[in-house]
C-alpha cells in the first residue's frame, strides 16, 4: 500500500457518497414525472432550442431557485444543525405559502416525505426523529427543500456542496426533462450542463446566507405556466 493510500479519509469518503445519493436523480421518489412547468412552456413554443432550454434553466437557478427552493435547503440544513425544530415547522408554514401553484406544491411534498422515508431509518439524529413526528402529527407537509437540508446537515455533510448537489439535480432533471420535451439530443443536453456549473457555483454562493426579505421571491411566469399544466390537452409529466 501507497503512502497516499494509507492517509485517504474513509469518513470524508462516506458522507460523499451519501451526498451523491441523496441528489441522485434515479432515486425512486418519483422527480423524473415532474417538469416543473416546463412542458406547458414547451407546448406554448416559449421553450424550443437548446438556447430557449439554457435560458430557461439560468433562470430557474438564478431568480427563482435562489430564493426559493435553495434558500429553503440553505435555512433548513442551518435549523437542523442547531437542531431547531420550530424554525423547521415555521419553513415548512412559508414555504407552503410560497408555493401557489397547486402542482408543485404537491409534487415537492410528495418528493420530500419519499426521500424522508428512504434516508432518515439510518440518520440517528434527534431532530430527525422530531421532525417525522411532526409529519405523523401532521405539523409539516415535508416539503423537498426542506428535508433535503435536514437530512444533509444531519448527515454532517458540507453545506456548499449540499447546495451543489441540490442545486445540479435540479438542472439536470430539467435538462433532462427538456431534452425529451422538444427534443434535442443527449449530447447538447450534456454540453448545456456543463456549461451551466459556473452559475450552479455562483449560485450556491448566494444561497450560502439567504435574504429573507427576498425569500419566496419567484417568476411569475413559472408558476402561470405550472397552473396551466393542469390543463393541457396532452402531458407527459405531472407538473
Amino acid at each position: 500500500m501507497s503512502g497516499s493510500d494509507r492517509h485517504i479519509d474513509i469518513d470524508a469518503l462516506t458522507r460523499a457518497g451519501l451526498l451523491l445519493q441523496l441528489a441522485d436523480p434515479t432515486l425512486p421518489i418519483g422527480g423524473f414525472n415532474h417538469s416543473g412547468g416546463l412542458e406547458t412552456f414547451v407546448q406554448q413554443g416559449v421553450v424550443h432550442d437548446v438556447a430557449t432550454l439554457k435560458t430557461f434553466v439560468y433562470t430557474q437557478l438564478q431568480q427563482n431557485w435562489l430564493h426559493n427552493d435553495g434558500a429553503y435547503v440553505s435555512l433548513a440544513f442551518n435549523a437542523s444543525t442547531e437542531q431547531n425544530l420550530d424554525e423547521l415547522l415555521w419553513l415548512d408554514k412559508q414555504i407552503g405559502a410560497a408555493k401557489v401553484a397547486r402542482e408543485l406544491r404537491e409534487s415537492s411534498y410528495k418528493l420530500g416525505v419519499r426521500l424522508l422515508k428512504i434516508f432518515a431509518a439510518h440518520t440517528k439524529v434527534a431532530i430527525v426523529a422530531s421532525y417525522q413526528a411532526a409529519l405523523a402529527a401532521q405539523q409539516v407537509r415535508g416539503f423537498y427543500p426542506l428535508v433535503f437540508g435536514l437530512l444533509a446537515a444531519a448527515m454532517q455533510l458540507d453545506k456548499a456542496a449540499t447546495l451543489q448537489a441540490f442545486y445540479y439535480n435540479a438542472a439536470v432533471g430539467l435538462i433532462t426533462n427538456g431534452v425529451k420535451l422538444i427534443p434535442l439530443s443527449q449530447m447538447a443536453g450534456q454540453e448545456m450542463l456543463i456549461e451551466l456549473h459556473t452559475v450552479i457555483a455562483q449560485t450556491v454562493q448566494a444561497s450560502m446566507q439567504p435574504h429573507w426579505q427576498q425569500l419566496g421571491a419567484t417568476t411569475l411566469a413559472t408558476d402561470i405556466r405550472a397552473m396551466q399544466h393542469e390543463r393541457l390537452y396532452t402531458r407527459l409529466y405531472m407538473s
